[in-house]
């Protein structure tokens, strides 16, 4: 059984800041993280009327199993990776971790 976190960020106070954190810091700290079979990173389109949608980027990280990735989660590296999310997500954060069906 696969399992994945997906990581929700909403709309940033200020995107810019976001991007630059996000892009020179954060993703460096999931590539540290253990145990992660693959990492999927995405921006959020907008409205079709350029207004923002309710979420801004997501991210999954891909686990072989829930222990695992419960586990790896406990990590000092998974830790500041949930840390360093939640600094982040200024507009707001949110963590699914769920089991992949198909």
């Amino acid at each position: 059984m696969t399992v994945k976190l997906t990581v929700i960020y909403d709309n940033p106070t200020d995107p810019a800041a976001f991007e630059e954190h996000y892009s020179s810091e954060h993703v460096a700290l999931a590539g540290k993280v253990p145990n992660v079979q693959k990492v999927e990173t995405a921006k959020v389109f907008p409205k079709e009327d350029g207004s923002p949608t309710p979420a801004y980027r997501t991210a999954d990280l891909y686990f072989a199993d829930y222990d695992t990735a419960v586990a790896t989660l406990g990590t000092p590296e998974g830790g500041a990776l949930i840390e360093d999310a939640v600094a982040l997500g200024t507009g707001g954060v949110k963590f699914l971790l769920s089991d992949i069906e198909s």
